[in-house]
């Protein structure tokens, strides 16, 4: 099965496409209002507006410094999934989207990295957990509000994984434990984006480590921004092997090119990319 990841309502009813994901809250902060015939999509943790709107938010390290755009490694603003009341906030976006379509997909859930967040409220919880390993409290933090997130979900449940399947990695970066949430997530979907995908042997390398790391099933999203249809289509071909579907991200179009000439070559044939042999 193919879907789409996108910002615009009408593309999830293209034909081309067996399922849409809709974007009801981004990372820059943008919201629109959730609709009923897609997976609404929702940016947990990544919020450049609510980081601009209030500051103390945003995740610090032991050295006070925040997890923010304008910093390395960072291409958008975290909030610390420690904060309570932000956390109330996303469970009623996350209301609003079932109220629209029962199934949703969660985005952006995790700490920002292994050295984040010290925060006052972080140092306070810690320190009174049961926990003596700030590891463990991390992903006790980040399993908690998934479970909150799932008991309102009645259909399924999607979550987004940073691509990075090599064992305790997620758990160390993000406070993800793959085990504890995989009660909680129908359907992890891993994003693997180029923007050329000139090769794709890094693709599948990825795709098989998630494979042996997941029990529960995964989709594959590809970037599709500009990318050239036949080299979409061979990363295509790499994900469809491993992924229990393939999405494209945002940009439709070139999407539904790769796919029509997908099909209409094994209509006609021809394997992608075969070429004759010397004589």
């Amino acid at each position: 099965m193919y879907g789409v990841v996108t910002r615009n309502e009408e593309e999830v009813r293209w034909p081309e496409f067996d399922r849409g994901f809709y974007e009801v809250k981004d990372v820059t902060g943008r919201s629109a209002e959730p609709i009923a015939d897609g997976v609404n999509m929702v940016s947990c943790f990544g919020d450049n507006a609510a980081s601009d709107a209030d500051p103390s938010l945003v995740p610090v390290d032991d050295l006070g410094r925040p997890a923010t755009r304008d910093r390395s490694y960072f291409d958008w603003d975290y909030v610390c999934p420690s904060r309570t009341d932000y956390r109330e906030g996303l469970l009623e976006v996350i209301d609003d989207c079932v109220d629209a379509n029962e199934d949703v997909r969660l985005d952006d859930v995790g700490f920002p990295r292994a050295e984040y967040c010290h925060c006052g409220i972080c140092e306070r919880s810690f320190e009174e957990s049961e926990y003596e390993d700030r590891f463990e409290w991390r992903a006790s933090v980040i399993t908690e509000f998934v479970a909150e997130a799932a008991d309102r979900i009645p259909g399924r449940v999607f979550l987004t994984l940073y691509p990075d399947p090599y064992p305790g990695h997620l758990y160390e970066r993000a406070g993800i434990d793959l085990e504890a949430i995989s009660e909680y997530v129908d359907e992890f979907v891993v994003p693997l984006y180029d923007t050329a995908y000139g090769t794709t042997y890094w693709l599948e390398t990825i795709a098989r480590g998630f494979e042996s790391a997941l029990d529960s099933p995964f989709s594959i999203e590809l970037y599709a921004v500009n990318v050239d249809v036949d080299d979409l289509i061979h990363a295509l071909e790499v994900a469809e092997a491993y992924g229990e579907d393939v999405l494209f991200g945002y940009d439709a179009s070139n999407a539904r090119a790769a796919i029509r000439r997908k099909r209409a070559n094994e209509r006609e044939g021809v394997t992608h990319g075969e070429t004759e042999s010397d004589p």
